[in-house]
């Protein structure tokens, strides 16, 4: 068992920002953790500094991989300062062009495209909609990877029926396959009940894992399901990937809107282009007699989509065989590629993938046999 103490000793010999003091008596060391013998490291600094710090974060990276009894060490650089400590939190700064050129420098290798799916706020199906819009992009010939960076509630174990852990060869993860579609989430580590009670700087070193230590190939889209909000998470990926777009869902009422809202202008403020709005439980079908009811009002997205200037990607209804299909793994694209569920998010993905530039060959799912 490698404890906390022996990671601080092992760390003595890498010096801390100031390029003097040893790492863990600078006051950076903002969180450690180990997860089935990896070791998750971050180190508080002033974002202004991200780059010039570089070589320290790898120093104590590298560092961390050769202790006795580590099967992987992941370290990041954070804006949060440890709970405790008498340092001054660095000013927060909106990133900028240096930021970006880091993304730049940090693409992922073999993966042409990387995409988020956000929402302001939870329970507006954006998981759902996350992945069939990564099984649309794969109907369409795409090689298609999804990350569920959503740490606290992880849904894509559950959507695509997936269960086991990744193999790993200690360095790195083989990520999970269903429908074609390679699949990552901190649920295949954990157990679907457990609280990961994780503050900000471990779910950033958890989502750089799962990003640049799982073997995912030659991918021509990674969409990740973001979490709900405008935290460090989407902070995290925009500062880190390059990131293409990124696909905000949201429900017709006043009140989703308001968040959506949000999470279009925190993409913005991070160069990060909205690739539309997807308005999710657009309209209720009843099951019995096919009536239609707006319950959660409608058009509100499309309205605000043209309000701020964005594409407006399409409609989703609140239908049962979505909500049974999806709590049985068999996400609707995959499950009935035929059907009008799977019509209206392939044709959201028809939309996303020409504005990503890549049009694609149509492909059959496999035949899906319930036994």
């Amino acid at each position: 068992m490698i404890s906390e103490k022996d990671i601080l000793q092992a760390l003595q010999s890498v010096p801390g920002p100031d390029g003097k003091t040893p790492l863990p008596r600078s006051g950076a060391v903002a969180g450690v953790t180990t997860v089935g013998g990896k070791v998750y490291l971050s180190i508080a600094i002033d974002p202004e500094k991200s780059m010039t710090l570089e070589p320290m974060r790898r120093a104590a990276e590298e560092t961390l991989k050769k202790m006795p009894g580590v099967a992987g060490a992941t370290v990041t650089l954070t804006s949060d300062r440890p709970q405790g400590s008498s340092r001054p939190a660095p000013a927060a700064a909106a990133p900028g062009p240096r930021a970006q050129a880091a993304s730049r420098q940090s693409s992922i290798p073999g993966i042409e495209r990387i995409i988020a799916v956000a929402s302001g706020k939870g329970g507006v199906g954006k998981s759902t909609t996350a992945a069939n819009l990564a099984l649309g992009l794969a109907a369409r010939g795409w090689r298609v990877g999804i990350l569920d960076a959503d740490i606290y509630g992880p849904s894509m174990p559950r959507l695509f029926g997936l269960k086991g852990k990744p193999e790993s060869d200690g360095k790195t993860m083989k990520p999970l396959e269903a429908f074609g579609v390679k699949v990552m989430s901190i649920g295949f580590l954990v157990e679907e009940d457990t609280a990961m009670i994780w503050r900000g700087p471990m779910v950033q070193s958890a989502l750089t894992q799962m990003m640049r230590d799982v073997t995912w190939g030659d991918l021509d889209c990674l969409v990740v399901d973001m979490p709900p909000g405008t935290g460090d998470a989407q902070l995290t990926m925009a500062q880190t990937v390059p990131l293409k777009g990124a696909v905000i869902v949201s429900t017709p009422q006043d009140l989703a809107l308001i968040d959506a809202r949000r999470a279009v202008a925190m993409f913005g403020k991070v160069n990060v282009p909205v690739l539309g709005v997807v308005e999710n439980m657009s309209y209720f079908l009843c099951p019995k007699c096919g009536e239609r009811s707006d319950i959660f009002a409608h058009g509100g997205a499309r309205h605000e989509a043209e309000r701020m200037g964005v594409p407006f990607l399409g409609e989703v209804p609140l239908h049962m065989a979505i909500r049974e299909n999806s709590d049985a793994g068999l996400p609707p694209v995959a499950a009935d590629p035929g059907g009008a569920h799977a019509a209206i998010y392939r044709d959201i993905a028809a939309r996303v993938a020409e504005s990503l530039g890549g049009a694609g060959v149509a492909r059959p799912f496999p035949k899906i046999v319930i036994e």
